[in-house]
């Protein structure tokens, strides 16, 4: 009988370059930069490592469609090499694949790599995706935009709800808000500046009511995990170490553009992996149990819809409760993108799910510097790949090992 995850699998050292435009760099040496944390965190060298994963998106723009890069690059010794894409969960693709390597007891060392340039290819954003992305190819639907779609989710929000125009949008600037502060105190983030709630209210509209600082941009940047059982943990000598408590993934079916069921108002893949993962956890409320969170934000109706979509907040109630400080990094309640999140820490896709593990791990260490949360005991992380109406959801919960 399947018995999850839970406490199965060790993090024992991760890295992660700082994002940006790193135009001095290819996607090459931002893996080194990453791998090289890694290794003094961890205190292993290439030759230890069993097999390894690689997360990357936009293959024909970056690393390319093989795994040869990541093998390749970090002279690893000859060993199975796997690249992995799922959208923006790339690297939590990637992450999970080595866990479940080293739990099944195939292997007993194994890295998970996430990475991504994406400043060097003359786009503003993301490059046009093409035939890749199925039926979301352009030439199906030559309109759609991410802004558009997910301005769509912020107004079916509203309207479900009834939340008046400008409350919701004081709410989605205060998400972005706290986002931008924290990003001050992350000397690896992307943006480091902090911008004020009626500055990002007065800020163009992109796509109604979405405007310029309630969309994240996109970066360069490179980040990693060393991970292996337990007991090899224990074997190595470490004494406090963090585990994996959950990994869930969840992809739309069809359901949301083919019945009535789903109104446009939140992710049904949400929904559903975190209900899977508290189970994997032994998490009975969220809401009290989670101690902080890196969701994607890769527009602030998002993060905000997440919420509920989480369990931590009511239906209807995420507005009141972000208004309320609920989610802020000194609110008293679950904070969340403590590192700036992808608005401000930034978002290399291949790289972003590991990145937000990474902000995890530092914390259960107490090595997150000035925006250090105290005592924190079950950190979340969440990816959000695609649209509202066709997307892939990642979840994964960590924690410290309890013996």
């Amino acid at each position: 009988m399947a018995t999850g995850i839970k406490d199965k699998v060790a993090i024992i050292g991760m890295g992660c370059t700082r994002f940006g435009e790193r135009w001095d760099v290819g996607a090459e040496e931002l893996m080194v930069e990453a791998f090289e944390e890694c290794l003094a965190d961890s205190g292993i060298s290439p030759k230890d490592i069993q097999a390894a994963w690689l997360g990357t998106c936009m293959d024909e723009i970056n690393v390319g469609k093989s795994a040869l890069p990541l093998s390749m690059t970090l002279r690893l010794p000859f060993i199975p090499v796997t690249r992995v894409e799922n959208f923006c969960a790339s690297g939590t693709e990637s992450f999970r694949g080595a866990v479940y390597a080293v739990a099944s007891g195939a292997y007993d060392l194994c890295l998970a790599m996430g990475v991504e340039k994406l400043k060097d290819t003359g786009y503003g954003g993301l490059p046009n995706p093409g035939s890749n992305w199925g039926s979301l190819s352009w030439l199906w639907w030559p309109n759609i935009s991410a802004p558009g779609a997910f301005a769509q989710l912020a107004s079916a929000y509203a309207a479900k709800y009834k939340i008046p125009d400008a409350e919701l949008k004081r709410a989605l600037a205060h998400v972005s808000a706290k986002s931008h502060a924290n990003g001050v105190l992350n000397p690896k983030a992307h943006l480091r500046k902090a911008v004020t709630v009626d500055q990002i209210m007065a800020a163009p509209i992109i796509a109604h009511p979405l405007g310029l600082f309630d969309c994240c941009g996109v970066s360069d940047g490179a980040a990693c995990a060393v991970v292996t059982t337990v007991e090899k943990a224990r074997e190595m000598g470490f004494k406090d170490f963090v585990t994996v408590k959950a990994l869930q993934l969840a992809l739309s079916n069809g359901s949301e553009m083919g019945y009535n069921q789903w109104d446009g108002d939140h992710f049904m893949t949400t929904d559903q992996a975190s209900l899977r993962a508290y189970a994997e956890a032994g998490i009975k409320d969220p809401r009290q149990e989670i101690s902080m969170m890196e969701l994607h934000d890769c527009f602030s109706i998002t993060e905000m819809v997440t919420y509920e979509d989480l369990h931590i907040s009511e239906r209807g109630q995420a507005v009141r409760d972000t208004l309320a400080g609920f989610y802020d990094r000194d609110g008293g309640g679950v904070p969340a993108q403590v590192d700036g999140g992808l608005k401000c820490f930034g978002h290399p896709i291949g790289a972003s799910g590991l990145r937000m593990l990474y902000e995890m791990y530092l914390q259960l260490h107490g090595r997150a510097g000035e925006r250090q949360i105290p005592n924190p005991r079950f950190g979340l992380t969440h990816n959000l790949g695609g649209v509202p109406f066709m997307n892939v959801c990642s979840i994964a919960i960590v924690g410290k090992y309890d013996n």
